[in-house]
């Protein structure tokens, strides 16, 4: 006869429980709709980014073709499709909106930031101004906060740089130490700055006007493959999007692993090296389906 301890049923029970906590944060977002064309029937091609606002606008990256395209979703409906196309912007890899509806647009050839107004009208370069050595700066990425102040990823500097909108320098923090490779930063609420180390699967961050980053999460490859791109959510949580694996890894404000949301592959609600996650209202979660051609939408289970 097998006995089975009460100390082995306990730990049985809680691993039980863990396991159910993650099933039900991978199962927070529910498919709802699917973009593949403009609206004149033009496929979408290997698009990297996308962006919202809680008016429900999406503009989204359509890399591969060299534009944008604005949509709009209601009703549980996305409509529209214009393409916008100014000279200035040539290969879109990450989006911001800003608070007044503008665009900013990270070319990833040119390696600049393109400001736009809410029409698509160019507005001019983010070329930053009063920066200390070494020079040039070369972005990976960048985020807005609130007031459309700019934190920007500069690779070759290894540093990121808080400017103002215009692009004026207002403070740098140095990278830490012994990191892989820094793929996105992400700004929240409370004026912490995040750094995503893809390599090492690692979120740093540094608290409101530290002078440094330090880890936050410990490494997360038992989680993630490549984590490449981050952003903030309601109620501190962070979501990485796992370019590699096909997924969304959340985590507590702590950098604790909470569980995955969605999984690899080519079906509606399946994501194929996704690129950036964006917000079109409460609830509403966007993500640039990179390989699949596709943008895809989703709602929020709480």
């Amino acid at each position: 006869m097998v006995r089975i301890s009460m100390k082995s049923l306990f730990l049985t029970a809680v691993l039980l429980l863990a396991l159910s906590s993650l099933a039900s944060a991978a199962d927070r977002l529910r498919p709802i709709t699917s973009v593949y064309f403009d609206n004149k029937g033009g496929s979408l091609k290997f698009p990297e980014g996308v962006a919202g606002n809680d008016k429900g606008t999406i503009v989204v990256a359509d890399t591969a073709n060299g534009r944008l395209l604005r949509y709009t979703f209601k009703d549980g409906a996305v409509k529209g499709g214009d393409e916008l196309k100014p000279s200035q912007l040539t290969y879109p890899i990450r989006l911001q909106l800003g608070s007044k509806g503008d665009i900013w647009a990270l070319d990833g050839k040119q390696r600049r930031i393109v400001h736009l107004n809410a029409d698509g009208g160019f507005v001019g370069y983010v070329d930053p101004q009063g920066v200390p050595a070494p020079a040039p700066v070369v972005p990976r990425s960048f985020k807005l906060d609130g007031k459309d102040g700019i934190y920007l990823l500069d690779i070759y500097g290894a540093r990121v740089l808080v400017l103002d909108p215009s692009g004026k320098f207002q403070r740098q923090i140095a990278f830490p130490k012994d990191y892989g490779f820094f793929s996105d930063l992400a700004v929240n609420g409370n004026g912490d700055i995040l750094l995503l180390d893809s390599v090492n699967a690692t979120v740093f961050v540094s608290r409101k006007d530290a002078p440094d980053f330090v880890p936050l999460s410990k490494n997360l490859q038992e989680y993630v493959s490549f984590p490449t791109y981050l952003t903030t959510t309601g109620g501190g949580m962070i979501d990485l999007v796992d370019q590699n694996g096909g997924t969304i890894a959340v985590l507590g404000g702590d950098g604790g692993f909470r569980g995955r949301m969605l999984s690899l592959g080519w079906k509606e609600g399946q994501l194929y090296y996704p690129g950036q996650i964006g917000f079109a209202g409460a609830g509403t979660v966007v993500i640039a389906d990179r390989n699949n051609s596709r943008v895809q939408v989703f709602e929020l289970i709480h």
